[in-house]
C-alpha cells in the first residue's frame, strides 16, 4: 500500500523526500507563464481552496510541462493586467488522493493581509474572481514536500492550509532571489 502523509515516514522515506528536494530545489526558479484553464473544479467547490490551473501549452522556460519535477512549492504570481503581485502555493503534479492521471499545475493565490478576499472561502482561504483564459505569470523558488496521498478531505485541506502558511511566511522573506523572481512576476520580460 501507498503510505500517506499522516502516517510516519520511515528512515528511508525521509532520505528518499530529502533527495528529492535537493534534486528539485537545483532547478528552481521554476519561471512559466502561461493561460488559466478549467480544471476538475474541486478547488473552489470541494476543498474550499480555489486554484488557477495552467494550460499544458504554456512557456516553461528550460522545461517542458511534463517534465516539470512535481511536488508542492512557494512563490509568487500575477494575472493578467493585473499589477497586484500575489504570494503563491503551488501544486504541480498528479494530486494522488484523487488520483489523477493528468499533471497539473495549480497555484492558489494569497491576498495581501487586510484584503478583504482573504480568508473568504469556505475553507477561510483567499477567494479571488475567475481568472479563465487570462494569462499568468508564475515563479516558483522553493520546495515546501512532495506531493502524497492523504486519508481523506480534512487531512489534505489541513496539510494544504499548512502549505499555505509556510508558502507566505517564506515569500515574506527579503532575500534578494525572491525580491528579483518577484520583480520579474512583476514585469512583462520573458523567461530568460
Amino acid at each position: 500500500a501507498t503510505p500517506t502523509y499522516q502516517e510516519s515516514t520511515t528512515m528511508a522515506e525521509a532520505a528518499s523526500q530529502k533527495s528529492q528536494a535537493d534534486h528539485v530545489s537545483e532547478r528552481l526558479p521554476l519561471r512559466m507563464i502561461s493561460q488559466v484553464v478549467r480544471g476538475f473544479g474541486r478547488g473552489s467547490s470541494e476543498l474550499g481552496i480555489p486554484t488557477a490551473n495552467l494550460s499544458e501549452d504554456g512557456d516553461y522556460g528550460n522545461s517542458n510541462f511534463d517534465d516539470l519535477p512535481t511536488g508542492i512549492y512557494w512563490g509568487f504570481a500575477r494575472v493578467g493586467d493585473d499589477t497586484q503581485v500575489y504570494k503563491t502555493a503551488c501544486s504541480i503534479g498528479y494530486n494522488p488522493t484523487y488520483k489523477n492521471k493528468s499533471k497539473t499545475i495549480e497555484p492558489h493565490l494569497i491576498a495581501p493581509t487586510g484584503d478583504t478576499r482573504r480568508h473568504a472561502s469556505t475553507c477561510k482561504e483567499t477567494i479571488l474572481s475567475d481568472f479563465y483564459d487570462r494569462k499568468i505569470r508564475l515563479s516558483l523558488l522553493g520546495y515546501l514536500r512532495p506531493e502524497l496521498p492523504f486519508e481523506g478531505i480534512d487531512k489534505l485541506i489541513s496539510a494544504i492550509k499548512n502549505d499555505i502558511r509556510n508558502a507566505e511566511d517564506l515569500a515574506s522573506s527579503s532575500d534578494p532571489a525572491a525580491i528579483v523572481e518577484k520583480d520579474w512576476v512583476q514585469s512583462n520580460s520573458g523567461i530568460s
